[in-house]
């Protein structure tokens, strides 16, 4: 079996991103450890148990610190899955997260995009099974 573990979303700040991703979405803080004065481990995750995890890695040269916010070249790149959408939406309008758009039903369910303290594009979305 193979399965996603984890992708990298640069910050410029590791502190000023696990506050973003624990208080206003709702994240979990898994691991945070120091590997050097400029360095850290960190990694979060929506649900501690199981789904794909998330490093935040803090951009150490000119260009990763331009990708910040851009990642996936403006397009919608990262995706958060709920089974509550009402209840985790308002949730999230509630904490002051950044939705770009009013909710919308499509054919694999209902979505709505926001981004983050960055600038990624996030779908949030119930899919319809």
């Amino acid at each position: 079996m193979v399965s996603l573990g984890m992708l990298t979303i640069l910050v410029d700040d590791y502190d000023r991103g696990i506050d973003y991703f624990t208080n206003k979405l709702g994240f979990t803080l898994l691991e945070d450890t120091t590997l050097s004065s400029e360095k850290r481990w960190v990694v979060i995750a929506p649900d501690a148990k199981e789904g794909a995890r998330i490093l935040l890695a803090k951009a150490s040269s000119p260009s990763q610190s331009e990708a910040i916010g851009n990642q996936s070249g403006g397009r919608v790149g990262l995706f958060l899955y709920t089974n509550e959408f009402e209840r985790d939406y308002k949730s999230m309008l509630a904490n002051g997260v950044d939705f770009i758009e009013m909710p919308r039903h499509e054919t694999f369910g209902k979505v709505v995009v926001f981004k983050d303290i960055y600038g990624n594009k996030w779908d949030f979305l119930e899919r319809s099974l």
